[in-house]
């Protein structure tokens, strides 16, 4: 094909003299192209937004808890209660291999953190240093928990981002100061301030992580657990999981390994599962819709340009009797159909990466904003859509004879 200076001023005096047309054409284009790509960005950054309540949690994890027996077993009535035990962190360790971390957790709600005239309600739970594998925190200042701390039951406590914004007003490092929760003091080794919203044993904003050793002794609370976490190894459905880990604990206790009620097992691998689910149909129902309106976008250039043609039989066979080839009259008519396509693609791509960067200022903490492939590949899409519109109009212009050019006229 030739573009040269006369062929791109002929485009546009063909374009200009369909100004009408080709701007609801042109426009078309545009708000098709302009969607597609703002509900991938959008449909991208509401996906961060959710995702970031998932934060630094584990996605093959399992949170066991103990409840009221809902069903009678071997001589025991419904109504019983119950409580996990150290023991079983040790049965799982051995009978389900297949679980990486089994850990627990000792949790107590209702308490108050004081520091001289600062309060602040909170609640304190119990782990091991190994807990740090199912919870990653995010640390702003110091450290987390360690083997050390646990097993010497020092009184050192990790605390969350709003007991810190409370109890330390002016925002100093607290590592090293003393807090007091409920009747005893506790040295500050650490500050926690992950945005993670799953409440497991409390919001990790509002709590204090003790060494549950510390805590065992506090409560008193012997051989119980309060609950227990698992990760599964590398490549383990924990949905499999959940039946076998269901027959070990019950049956120690003597409980009904079909109670769900009496054992509540979460797996946090199926709700991140349907989160995945959730957002693959909606990207797919996206590319459907967008695509369709880009579809639309293309017939409509299609159709300006069989009236383009129409329009301009004479001018086409005065072209082909003065010596202007087919090659020629192809090369105009699908110039113009991608010339259109084109600044209007290339308009959407600007005003959608414009309000999506928007979006991104607004909404703190989340991507919005397109991949360059991702506009890259719809704008290569939109332009051999428009390739395709401009194929029938130019094989009708390629075909246009000199005799019937002037009988038209």
């Amino acid at each position: 094909m030739r573009f040269d200076t006369d062929t791109y001023r002929e485009i546009l005096d063909a374009l200009t003299r369909n100004k009408r047309r080709s701007l609801l054409t042109g426009f078309g284009i545009f708000w098709g192209l302009f969607m597609l790509l703002f509900l991938i960005g959008g449909g991208r950054g509401v996906k961060a937004l959710l995702m970031r309540n998932f934060e630094g949690f584990a996605s093959n994890s399992i949170v066991i808890a103990a409840s009221e027996t809902t069903k009678p077993y071997k001589g025991f009535k419904e109504g019983r209660t119950w409580n996990l035990q150290y023991k079983d962190i040790e049965r799982l360790q051995i009978l389900v291999p297949e679980l990486e971390v089994v850990t627990p957790e000792l949790p107590k709600w209702g308490l108050i953190a004081t520091r001289d005239d600062h309060t602040a309600s909170c609640h304190a739970k119990g782990v091991r240093a190994d807990y740090v594998k199912v919870e990653t925190p995010s640390m702003k200042f110091g450290r987390y928990l360690n083997e050390v701390d646990v097993q010497q039951k020092r009184k050192v406590c990790v605390i969350g981002e709003r007991i810190w914004q409370s109890l330390f007003p002016d925002g100093d490092n607290p590592c090293g100061q003393y807090i007091r929760v409920g009747s005893v003091f506790y040295q500050v080794i650490g500050v926690d301030v992950s945005t993670s919203n799953i409440n497991i044993g409390g919001s990790s904003a509002e709590s204090v992580t003790l060494p549950i050793t510390v805590m065992r002794d506090l409560m008193n609370s012997g051989e119980a657990v309060g609950m227990i976490c698992a990760i599964g190894r590398e490549g383990v459905n924990m949905g499999d999981l959940e039946g076998k880990i269901r027959q070990v604990i019950a049956g120690q206790h003597y409980i009904d390994p079909t109670d769900e009620e009496a054992m509540m097992v979460l797996n946090m691998e199926v709700m991140f599962s349907i989160m995945d689910n959730l957002f693959r149909g909606i990207n797919f129902l996206i590319w459907m819709v967008g695509i369709g309106t880009l579809l639309a976008g293309a017939i409509g250039v299609s159709n300006i340009m069989l009236v383009v043609v129409r329009e301009r039989t004479v001018e086409i066979g005065i072209r082909r009797a003065i010596g202007a080839t087919p090659k020629d009259i192809l090369s105009q008519i699908v110039m113009e159909g991608i010339a259109l396509t084109a600044v209007a693609g290339l308009s959407g791509i600007v005003f959608s990466v414009l309000l999506l960067q928007l979006l991104e200022t607004i909404a703190h903490h989340a991507v919005f904003q397109i991949q360059f492939s991702t506009a890259i590949s719809a704008l290569l899409l939109l332009m051999i859509l428009g390739l395709l519109a401009g194929i029938a109009p130019a094989y009708r212009a390629m075909h246009i004879k000199p005799v019937d050019a002037m009988r038209d006229e």
